[in-house]
């Protein structure tokens, strides 16, 4: 046995044995709901999506929280060990025990009969590879470390945007594709919904009245490292150099991966184009208010093409991002926008704008099956078995009498 995984597989016999206990002694909640995110500290996302669609459809269920955001620190991994011992117990107990991230108790036990363990995937589409895509990479688990826990394992179904990225889902968890069920993104349904829409404008502008009238850059780079590990990593984006290029008709707002360490990007002569934003504001709210998005692997490329407005790329580690981690396609080829490596270039192109949305039209409808703002819906009856579109109809035979 390899010492380095000892810690390890200790915890995961733990677990293993504590929930089979849980399992002898208690039964399942035919209607008990778990949601469980080591991604933040409030129900957010996917997560919060399908939770809402729930309570409106089944408000005499048992809804059940366990969202903490994973600390790195030794205390962290301390609050961690006893965070993992309440999900084992709702995972034994719980009818559905729903996820939008890697989640570690899920793969070292083996779930009992009449649990469905669902995977809310965080990200939308295909792009840069993730879970067992990643074997043996830096970025990726190791074979020996899948021979102690199998991960992405023991997921019952998992929903995602669209049929072309089945295949790329079923690799990177080592399921059936017949377990990967493209209806779409519940996150997504928030950009078909005009009132959400101008409430974030309306929220941004009344806390940023100064921006009102100028033109929104969001820069929204992924994260470097490991999931729970980032790296501490310096702006690629000479913010400086930009501002001034840009005069005073630009704002750049900063968001960063909900794993990155906030670093302070930006200098004092420059926080009057630049801002950092990680909090108040949803990612969806910021894509609400943003005119241009900047990024570089990052997935929320595919919500923001639902907008139809302009994505440029930007990144100057491409190399060895392929090294680290690689992408399901030829990424020069499938972004749909501009790539950059360096400020002059990206500031000149925002100045002469001319943009051709013909390419983020392609890949909106490519990788999204369903463009109507009802995910959450359709996910919610196929959980609980109906025809997908069961609600819809009876809505509508309602009105029409």
């Amino acid at each position: 046995m390899n010492l380095k995984f000892l810690p390890t597989i200790t915890v995961k016999y733990f677990l293993r044995i504590v929930y089979i206990i849980i399992a002898f002694v208690f039964p399942i909640k035919e209607k008990k709901v778990t949601f469980a995110s080591y991604r933040s500290n409030v129900i957010e996302g996917n997560l919060n999506y399908v939770y809402q669609e729930m309570v409106s459809q089944y408000p005499d269920y048992q809804y059940s929280f366990l969202i903490k955001k994973f600390n790195g620190s030794l205390w962290g991994k301390f609050e961690y060990f006893f965070h993992m011992l309440k999900s084992v117990y709702a995972i034994a107990t719980s009818r559905y025990f729903i996820i939008d991230d890697f989640y570690f108790p899920v793969y070292v036990i083996k779930p009992r009969k009449g649990t469905d363990i669902i995977q809310l995937w965080h990200a939308v589409g295909a792009f840069k590879k993730f879970g067992l895509s990643t074997v043996n990479k830096p970025f990726g688990p190791s074979k020996e470390y899948l021979q102690h826990v199998k991960v992405h394992s023991n997921y019952s179904k998992v929903y995602v945007s669209g049929e072309n990225v089945v295949p790329y889902y079923a690799e990177a968890f080592g399921m059936d594709e017949d377990k990967i069920i493209p209806l779409g993104v519940p996150r997504t349904d928030f950009f078909f919904d005009i009132g959400k829409i101008n409430e974030a404008q309306d929220k941004f502008y009344l806390q940023f009245p100064e921006v009102i009238n100028k033109k929104v850059l969001l820069y929204a780079p992924t994260f470097r490292g490991k999931s729970h590990d980032p790296e501490k990593i310096s702006c690629p984006i000479n913010i400086g150099e930009l501002r001034a290029m840009l005069g005073d008709e630009y704002v750049l707002l900063i968001h960063l991966h909900p794993y990155m360490q906030q670093n302070s990007w930006i200098h004092e002569k420059d926080q009057s184009f630049a801002t950092m934003i990680n909090e108040n504001f949803t990612i969806e709210e910021l894509m609400a208010v943003a005119d241009i998005l900047i990024t570089d692997y990052s997935s929320i490329i595919f919500d923001y093409s639902l907008l139809e407005r302009p994505i440029l790329f930007y990144a100057d580690d491409l190399e060895e991002y392929l090294q680290e981690r690689d992408f399901y396609f030829d990424y020069r080829s499938f972004i749909p926008g501009p790539f950059f490596n360096e400020t002059v270039g990206l500031g000149d192109w925002i100045l002469n704008e001319k943009s051709d949305l013909t390419s983020i039209m392609k890949f909106k409808e490519d990788f999204f099956d369903y463009l109507d703002g009802k995910s959450a819906k359709r996910i919610v009856n196929h959980i609980h078995g109906k025809e997908i579109g069961e609600i819809e109809h009876r809505t509508l035979q309602q009105t029409s009498e």
